[in-house]
């Protein structure tokens, strides 16, 4: 069995929790200074505790911290080079995280549907140990990117899930407004939604082709997907991708400041 910590146990730091607790082969060490997140994760977890530097005793320590108090948090840690710190924190380099700890740094851009096993990581690092790739494969999918590439990925898998939700809620209050039950509407936009993930997941064929395949000509499909086309949803996506992505960038330069 072996043993991993989490430290900080907010949504996403209790999203990992929950997911790798599912294998049950996983000793876990949680750690946060909120006695309320403690209790809410604590019956996933191995051990708990409100001190970081007691949760520190693993081969790979995950930091879910905020970027604007993580370098704080990792001079209270005495981690080894023989460690790995997985750092969630958005806009924080990896080479901002090196300064301030002695482990091997790997960053990744994860989102909560790691409770679920549904998480899309995105992860970066100039050492990427096996053992790190396992256990974030565990609970969903992993895409190695360059560095340079972590700020958009934050915007599409990071942030991602907001976006989606709020096309689910789009879609459910669109059945509502034409007679549907809330709670049926709210079922069968969001299956609508995880069943066209995994098509596009288990496809090869691009999402054009996708799109063709469900518009039958003369069809009710075609006469929807007009109404989008014509529509600015596409760039309202796209400039709320770009807004998460500027953030990103900002949260790096705050990062970098507080730190000079």
């Amino acid at each position: 069995m072996s043993t991993v910590s989490v430290i900080g146990c907010g949504h996403m730091g209790s999203a990992l929790v929950k997911g790798l607790s599912k294998s049950g082969e996983h000793h876990i060490i949680a750690s946060d200074i909120d006695p309320d997140a403690i209790a809410a994760i604590a019956e996933y977890a191995s051990e708990t505790t409100t001190d970081a530097p007691e949760a520190t005793d693993s081969p790979i320590v995950f930091a879910a911290l905020k970027p604007d108090i993580i370098t704080m948090v990792l001079a209270d840690l005495d981690l080894s080079p023989e460690q790995t710190l997985v750092s969630t924190a958005a806009g924080v380099t990896t080479e901002e995280l090196k300064k301030h700890t002695d482990a091997n740094v790997v960053r990744i851009m994860p989102n909560v549907a790691a409770a679920s096993r549904n998480m899309a990581t995105a992860m970066t690092g100039d050492d990427i140990p096996a053992e790190v790739i396992a256990l974030l494969e565990e609970v969903g999918v992993v895409v190695e990117v360059e560095e340079s590439k972590m700020d958009v990925t934050t915007a599409v898998n990071g942030s991602g899930p907001a976006f989606v939700f709020y096309l689910i809620q789009a879609m459910q209050e669109a059945g509502i407004e034409s007679g549907l039950a809330p709670e049926d509407a709210r079922v069968l936009a969001a299956q609508t939604f995880k069943g066209a993930a995994k098509i596009v997941l288990d496809s090869d064929e691009d999402l054009d082709s996708l799109i063709d395949a469900v518009c039958t000509p003369g069809g009710t499909t075609i006469e929807g997907m007009k109404i989008l086309r014509e529509s600015d949803a596409a760039a309202a996506v796209t400039e709320a991708v770009q807004a998460a992505e500027r953030r990103s960038r900002e949260l790096a330069s705050e990062a970098e400041a507080a730190n000079e």
